[in-house]
């Protein structure tokens, strides 16, 4: 049987374990093992490694030995409890030992997870699987996290008052983030709210959230874009001193311009033109940088532009001029320039 859509997340957070088998593959390494670490724990419950109730077997051993498989699914444990057998890093060599082992499955053996990597149409572990009367296939796609997964590991991180604002914020982030960074980040977000029973809010995600470019530069990125040229020198100071190259500086300026211009520019309003960058722009930030829009507008945002890409291009020319000064003094240009106009 082969799962598709949304029934994959809602399967492997709860799988059957009157079930033989269950094949969970993708081509994101990183996906499929928190798929395969959750299904395992929801099949055997808490302590299966301590009680000695999963078994884990390497693909490449089935090659080799593939009455291994059988022998594993068919052994009885010290401890009571259902039992997992795993086989990581499964390649189509491993489909004779689990097809025989499968066909000798009964009621209180051994649920056999399979993890594989990328598998093509005529894959023989995809063909036995997907074929097969009772037993379960999964494909794990790069799509990041809907909101009914995230809200179950809201849950299981103890954690359910979240509005809509905070979820919208949420799914945001998870499209910006790889799969692990950002379930560790919910797992961060349980336990900054544990005992608190306020609503979550977009203050407190976007300070749970990782890092995505330099603070010190973040901050001189929004000194020119608010006008506030008198805190330019000491950020470029302290921005010197971390070794950070002025091109760099330029590059994430270009970044964070090219968004206003974008927002500024969208017919529904800067929020929006913000909300549809991918990746997206949310919280606090995303509220700062639709003022910034606004402030500026869409012409003189274009100008802003021209002005950055003409010290871009000097950065990476032959030019002696100090590359830190040309880069402090486009900041300056930027933060003094007229604006208002759409």
């Amino acid at each position: 049987m082969n799962l598709k859509g949304a029934e994959i997340a809602r399967y492997l957070a709860r799988p059957d374990p009157t079930r033989p088998a269950l094949l969970i593959y993708g081509q994101d390494a990183m996906r499929v093992a928190m798929k395969r670490a959750e299904a395992v724990a929801a099949l055997t419950g808490p302590n299966a490694d301590a009680e000695m109730r999963l078994n884990r077997i390497a693909g490449a051993d089935l090659r080799k030995n593939p009455a291994q498989l059988l022998d594993e699914v068919k052994a009885v444990g010290f401890f009571p409890g259902p039992r997992v057998v795993l086989v990581e890093d499964a390649a189509d060599a491993a489909a004779p030992a689990i097809k025989a082992a499968l066909e000798e499955w009964s009621h209180g053996d051994a649920v056999i997870v399979v993890a594989a990597g990328s598998l093509t149409k005529t894959s023989a572990l995809r063909k036995l699987f997907e074929g097969h009367r009772t037993a379960v296939a999964a494909p794990i796609y790069d799509d990041p996290p809907g909101e009914e997964e995230i809200s179950r590991w809201l849950a299981d991180a103890g954690l359910r008052a979240v509005p809509p604002a905070a979820m919208r914020d949420l799914m945001a982030l998870a499209k910006a983030l790889d799969p692990g960074d950002f379930r560790q980040t919910v797992e961060k977000i349980g336990l900054y709210k544990h005992g608190d029973d306020q609503p979550l809010t977009g203050e407190e995600i976007a300070a749970l959230a990782p890092a995505t470019v330099e603070a010190d530069v973040d901050d001189l990125i929004h000194a020119a874009a608010e006008g506030r040229s008198g805190d330019l020198g000491p950020l470029m100071l302290r921005i010197q001193t971390q070794g950070i190259l002025p091109v760099t500086i330029c590059i994430a300026a270009l970044r964070h311009f090219r968004a206003l211009h974008a927002a500024a520019s969208d017919p529904g309003g800067a929020a929006a033109g913000l909300s549809r960058l991918r990746p997206p722009v949310f919280g606090p930030r995303r509220e700062r940088m639709a003022r910034q829009a606004q402030s500026w507008g869409m012409r003189p945002l274009e100008d802003a532009l021209h002005l950055l890409l003409d010290t871009d291009l000097t950065l990476r020319s032959s030019s002696r001029a100090p590359a830190m000064a040309v880069m402090e003094r486009a900041l300056i240009r930027l933060a003094m320039m007229p604006r208002g106009r759409r």
